[in-house]
């Protein structure tokens, strides 16, 4: 599977990663209704054997069931894959984010490779939450941090205290804010990137029906999401058909060729996947080795 350096830290990760978002469970606000355990990890080891090196998590997934079920998943594996976590809530404030060390020991680990601040809120505290990362890295128990969610001028007011590595923004057909200033920030400042939700959280995997969407728990954060309805599923079941037809023309999965497209921007080192069950896994993570033409990036970008 293809590799490429992370910014300037050393790892050569896959361009295609793990993520554990919906591993986490059903128990908490931002859950993807309920899990198998037994089901994730088998998702897990079906990536790692495929090739996949990086796993990333945080503590916020289902409150540490996430970070649970990766250190289960990765308990004696050797070589074992690069891990990375995010500290805290998305409504917390940076000090929350860091509250403690207790993520590693679900983990099963002594350190992380890479720790993230998951949100810059509330935005006053960024430099205190930063400062406390670099801290973390000094004591040994990150090899590299970085962060997630942040704008330019957030990533410049960290850089004034200390570089930041790394740096995991949304991306996605859908969700392409990050193509003006920010990506471009992070190429020239060498900062890695490793982009979230590049299928949309599933919309994009051409399994998404509209069926389905009806069908999905209530405990599934996605129906509350205006992309899943109306006036905007219209408009994004569009955008699965033309994915489906260039799919067809490379001999694989629609969700593949939407990871594959945010990995086309040049300042994208690794596109985050989430799996559930192991079937799911083999379809997408193609998408390191899927070189799209520019005219497949044409049509996919048509209105």
């Amino acid at each position: 599977m293809r590799t490429t350096e992370l910014g300037r830290t050393g790892m050569e990760i896959t361009r295609v990663g793990l993520g554990a978002w919906a591993i986490g469970g059903a128990e908490y606000d931002w859950g993807w209704g309920d899990q198998d355990d037994g089901d994730s990890i088998a998702a897990i080891h079906r990536a790692l054997e495929l090739g996949v090196n990086w796993i990333d998590t945080a503590a916020q997934y289902g409150f540490g069931h996430s970070e649970q079920v990766v250190g289960r998943a990765i308990a004696g594996v050797d070589p074992r894959p690069f891990v990375f976590t995010k500290g805290g809530q998305p409504e917390g404030p940076n000090r929350t984010t860091l509250q403690s060390l207790k993520r590693l020991s679900r983990l099963g680990l002594d350190s992380v490779d890479l720790y993230q601040i998951h949100w810059p809120i509330p935005d006053e505290e960024v430099e205190e939450g930063w400062s406390t990362l670099v801290e973390l890295r000094d004591e040994g128990l990150a090899r590299h941090i970085g962060v997630s969610n942040f704008s330019v001028e957030q990533l410049r007011r960290a850089q004034a205290i200390a570089a930041v590595e790394t740096l995991q923004p949304q991306y996605s057909l859908l969700d392409r804010d990050a193509e003006p200033e920010i990506l471009p920030f992070c190429e020239e400042e060498g900062i890695g990137v490793i982009v979230y939700s590049p299928m949309a959280s599933g919309l994009l995997t051409g399994g998404m029906t509209r069926e389905r969407i009806e069908s999905l728990p209530n405990n599934d954060w996605r129906r509350r999401s205006e992309r899943f309805r109306e006036p905007q599923l219209s408009r994004n079941l569009e955008l699965v058909e033309r994915l489906k037809r260039v799919a067809a023309r490379h001999g694989v999965s629609p969700g593949a060729v939407a990871v594959a497209w945010t990995l086309r921007n040049p300042a994208v080192d690794g596109a985050i996947t989430g799996f559930r069950r192991p079937d799911q896994v083999e379809p997408i993570v193609v998408a390191a080795d899927l070189e799209l033409s520019d005219d497949d990036a044409a049509e996919l970008e048509s209105d």
